[in-house]
């Protein structure tokens, strides 16, 4: 079992890796720009260095970003709150710098942890667990873009599933990839004539509580503006932790 401070330093670490930072400069008051590297040790998301990535635990924003960008990037986060810069004003501002170099920001992840107490109501449902082998069958099938990977990723594998059933239809799935060796993020798909029934928080919790159980640490991300699915992290004792936002090309 993880003590809310290990997860958060464990965390630290990781996203220190991807920004090619220290752990404690999460910690400072002014935010912070590194080079980009591409350490063996990352969530494996893609295969080169994003050109630029911003992340922030609420206080400053660390900056991962090409070597072109940290004049620009200096003049323009010197006053900046880490949080502000990640307003759309600010976030629209640096995707325009970015246009010159022909690539544009991805969506804002917003990520949370297992740091507070779960509800104690449960659905009464009926539920299958897959192991990793067993979710090979799901691959191909539309049904799980958020619980699956679209197909076998070796570099961040899908390791265990919890469906609902009804009879033997599923109606909805909860899955959790391994992004990196202790963290696994978890994904929901329910069929849209069974949300709102608390199906997916039920999901959701079991895989959290099964994940914790195998001493790994669970996490979830969704957008801004899915409230639903922020409901359903709040329920299961997630609650915000960090916010990133990189690069893609045109």
């Amino acid at each position: 079992m993880f003590s809310n401070e290990k997860i958060i330093n464990i965390v630290k670490e990781q996203l220190a890796i991807e920004c090619n930072c220290l752990p404690e400069d999460f910690d400072k008051r002014e935010n912070i720009i590194s080079l980009p590297a591409l350490h063996e040790n990352r969530r494996k998301f893609a295969d080169k260095p994003f050109f630029f990535k911003m992340a922030s635990m609420g206080g400053n924003a660390v900056i991962s970003a090409d070597k072109r960008l940290h004049d620009w990037l200096a003049d323009f986060t010197g006053e900046q709150t880490g949080h502000g810069l990640f307003e759309h004003t600010k976030l629209r501002e640096i995707d325009k710098h970015l246009e010159g170099h022909d690539k544009q920001l991805f969506q804002t992840h917003h990520m949370f942890l297992p740091l507070g107490p779960s509800m104690t109501h449960r659905a009464n449902i009926e539920v299958k667990w897959f192991e990793q082998d067993d979710i090979h069958q799901f691959y191909g099938d539309k049904k799980y873009p958020n619980a699956l990977c679209a197909h076998f990723t070796p570099e961040r594998p899908d390791m265990l599933a919890v469906a609902a059933m009804e009879g033997r239809e599923i109606i909805g799935m909860a899955g959790a990839s391994a992004d990196t060796p202790l963290m696994w993020q978890i994904g929901i798909d329910i069929k849209d004539e069974y949300r709102g029934k608390g199906i997916g928080t039920q999901l959701v919790l079991l895989l959290k509580e099964e994940i914790i159980c195998r001493g790994r640490i669970p996490y979830y991300g969704t957008s801004l503006s899915n409230i639903h699915s922020w409901k359903i992290a709040l329920n299961c004792g997630f609650r915000p932790a960090w916010i990133e936002v990189e690069t893609k090309e045109w």
